[in-house]
């Protein structure tokens, strides 16, 4: 089977979601963990490639980027997908911009659309204005976001910055007149040398009709939902098939562990939510860590019943994320719970854990290299975006599921588990 669409998601939970809404298809998913070493291999359909490299420095983002293009291209795809965070985020430098800029020099595209909407977890773009739910992005918990604040909720203002160029709007007028309308009006702005178009959409019939417009570009970049119309249009141009289905799910020991270092407004109440239920919890203090270690975290794991899925977690309201960074420096705080995660994370696996649940972009990173998983095939989704994920541990079947922190919800723990008992 040759790759028909090729994307690079720029973390872990991101591409997780990608993964799930593609899986949709029931077609054969695979998500690739970092760039691979070997060369492609009886690739699927659909494969993505997690990096992390949102917060990265633009060079090494840029680098990491083309890594992964030249694999999939490999592979055997010639249309590709550049998959950021639905609430656009990012730093004035990048590095959403600068990634889609080196990924079109590279492919020789003149042109592409931005578009973050996720009408499914409501985000949508009016006007060229990011909205989560009812709320501009800027006047959302977004705004004290950690390592990406987003403080405008102007989509073109936002990218205007990192990218060379003009960046356009093609508005909700012009994609409620459907595809061909979208088309012509992108073919202009191209003409008037505009390669960088910020493109509207509120519900997923809009994400169809861009997705349609934009079967010609090389490359697309968006939120993840922007592809979940491909393989539908692709099945209709004849060109995926019915016969690549999605691998079945194994069957795992009942052994688990929970782990959260997402500080979003709703993994503070997920957790919540959990620990309400009688769950077995422990909460990780950057400063603690900073001046005892992991040790006692881990002692602790190591008193646990992984049966009753304890929590380990370093979700925090605002106040106490500003003051440990204010402490120990916003990288090193974030570092230091990311080292004592992956540490618990071993543990767990040596004490027998085979299902990972994970909340949290730099979180997912941490633990998938920490258990050394380089691939994972698709399983069924939590929530929307959020999908369990099988894959093979030093010979061990294994299930993880990676949820960015707004996603899923308040149940979400909950939820994963009897998704798991389900299947």
């Amino acid at each position: 089977m040759t790759c028909l669409l090729g994307a690079i998601a720029d973390d872990f939970t991101g591409a997780t979601d990608l993964a799930g809404l593609l899986a949709r298809s029931g077609a054969r998913v695979s998500l690739r963990i970092g760039v691979p070493q070997a060369p492609p291999e009886d690739p699927a359909p659909f494969e993505v490639i997690a990096l992390k490299i949102r917060t990265a420095p633009v060079a090494t983002a840029k680098t990491e980027a083309l890594a992964a293009l030249d694999w999939l291209q490999a592979a055997g795809a010639q249309r590709f997908f550049w998959k950021y965070c639905s609430t656009f985020d990012s730093t004035p430098q990048g590095n959403i911009g600068p990634v889609a800029e080196t990924l079109m020099d590279r492919l020789g595209a003149r042109q592409t659309v931005y578009c973050p909407a996720f009408p499914e977890n409501g985000r949508s773009v009016y006007m060229g204005h990011l909205f989560v739910g009812r709320t501009l992005l800027a006047e959302s918990p977004m705004r004290d976001h950690p390592l990406t604040p987003m403080r405008d909720s102007n989509l073109v203002r936002l990218l205007a910055p990192q990218v060379t160029g003009p960046v356009g709007l093609i508005d909700r007028l012009c994609v409620a007149q459907g595809s061909d309308a979208v088309r012509a009006e992108l073919r202009k702005l191209a003409e008037d040398g505009v390669a960088h178009v910020i493109v509207d959409a509120v519900a997923d019939a809009d994400l169809t009709t861009i997705a349609s417009a934009c079967a010609e570009h090389a490359l697309m970049t968006g939120g993840s939902a922007l592809a979940m119309p491909v393989p539908a249009l692709l099945r209709k141009d004849g060109r995926l098939g019915d016969t690549a289905r999605a691998l079945p799910a194994p069957d795992l020991r009942p052994e688990t562990i929970v782990l959260s270092g997402s500080c979003s407004e709703m993994s503070n109440r997920q957790v919540a939510a959990y620990l309400a239920q009688g769950r077995p919890g422990l909460r990780l203090d950057p400063l603690i860590l900073a001046r005892e270690g992991a040790q006692s975290a881990l002692d602790w794991l190591q008193s646990q019943d992984l049966a009753q899925a304890p929590l380990i977690y370093a979700t925090s309201q605002p106040d106490a994320v500003r003051a440990a960074q204010a402490a120990l420096g916003a990288a090193e705080a974030g570092e230091i719970v990311e080292q004592t995660l992956a540490a618990c994370t071993r543990k767990a696996f040596e004490m027998g854990a085979r299902r990972f649940v994970v909340a949290g972009g730099e979180t997912s990173g941490a633990v998938t290299q920490a258990l050394g998983v380089t691939r994972l095939d698709i399983g069924p989704e939590i929530a929307p975006g959020v999908p369990w994920c099988h894959c093979d541990i030093g010979g061990h079947a294994a299930a993880l599921t990676l949820k960015s922190g707004n996603f899923g919800a308040e149940t979400f723990f909950r939820d994963a588990l009897d998704q798991l008992e389900r299947t």
